[in-house]
């Protein structure tokens, strides 16, 4: 284990034994840190944090603290990060609330310089934050979807998986998978082709997601009718992914 000499770690954290801590890091009673982690100067990382496999925290970033939420009352919650994960400079993420008792970021995310997430939010694997997306509580962001910088996301919003979302919008309703999305207010601006094709979509995939929201967002159905037209003909399962996400939201969708 290398721990900077200066480096204040609880003796109540559990700690692999080739765990990394830079100069000035807090580490708190009450986390778990797992092998291959890297924890870079003046970190925080603070009672109820546990961190998977191979995460890489960078300077200044602060994990596990309490919920900006009035309504908790110090129950003892947890912030769990996933394998692979990378926390940048000054991120922030806080624990969860009595509501669903932790914050979860899955393996293999990239959480940029300044970006916040709240308590009870849940991300996927491979979701990307760029910088300064803030997040309120509640959100859910589905995997390998990419937020793009200066973002605002709404309590309770769902982001479905596969979408991007352009810079310095506003989200306040639910945004469904595989698109890409941007405006004020926040809109449908057409399919993820490139992200999908990289990701391995077949072309076939690609024209029949594509169809599908053409129906649902240009043509001149009514959402309800279209909705109804591609459960009944879907053609591939990511199409029932899209009507599924759909009938289960509960914000409204863009």
């Amino acid at each position: 284990m290398s721990i900077n000499h200066t480096a204040i770690v609880d003796p109540g954290a559990v700690i692999h034994e080739d765990v990394e801590i830079g100069p000035h890091t807090i580490i708190e009673a009450n986390v778990e840190i797992s092998k291959g982690c890297k924890i870079a100067s003046s970190v925080l990382i603070a009672s109820g944090a546990r961190l998977a496999e191979g995460v890489v925290v960078h300077h200044g970033a602060v994990i596990g603290t309490v919920p900006q939420d009035l309504k908790f009352d110090g129950e003892e919650t947890l912030v769990e990060i996933g394998s692979n994960t990378v926390v940048r400079e000054y991120a922030t993420i806080n624990r969860g609330t009595v509501a669903s008792g932790k914050t979860s970021v899955g393996s293999n995310c990239l959480l940029m310089a300044y970006s916040h997430v709240a308590h009870d939010c849940v991300l996927g694997n491979n979701v990307i934050m760029s910088n300064a997306v803030n997040m309120a509580g509640h959100v859910h962001i589905n995997d390998f979807a990419i937020i793009s910088g200066i973002v605002a996301i709404h309590q309770f919003v769902n982001i479905g998986e596969h979408c991007m979302i352009g810079g310095l919008f506003r989200v306040p309703k639910d945004v469904p998978p595989y698109i890409l999305a941007g405006g004020h207010p926040l809109r449908y601006e057409g399919l993820n082709s490139v992200g999908l094709k990289r990701r391995g979509f077949t072309p076939e995939q690609r024209n029949a997601l594509k169809e599908a929201y053409r129906m649902i967002y240009q043509s001149d159905m009514l959402r309800t009718d279209a909705l109804a037209e591609l459960k009944a003909n879907p053609g591939i399962p990511e199409v029932i992914k899209v009507v599924e996400f759909f009938e289960n939201s509960q914000r409204g969708v863009i």
